[in-house]
């Protein structure tokens, strides 16, 4: 019974862990990269300033992305 408890404490920790990879891998494959002033107005974006953000590139399609 008790071999049954670790193995199971065992199993959800791998499985947590598990879970735990996955989401930082999709969260950095969601995130969108940075770019360019010359590709944001290629895109038909607009370069505009933020504040504490510094410039940011506002797509037509409703996106923002950093300007590097």
């Amino acid at each position: 019974m008790r071999m049954r408890r670790i193995l199971g404490l065992a199993l959800a920790t791998a499985t947590l862990a598990g879970m735990s990879a996955v989401g930082a891998v999709g969260a950095e494959a969601a995130s969108s990269p940075n770019i360019t002033r010359d590709e944001c107005t290629a895109a038909g974006g607009q370069v505009t300033s933020q504040p504490y953000a510094g410039y940011v590139c506002a797509l037509p399609d409703g996106t923002k992305q950093p300007i590097t």
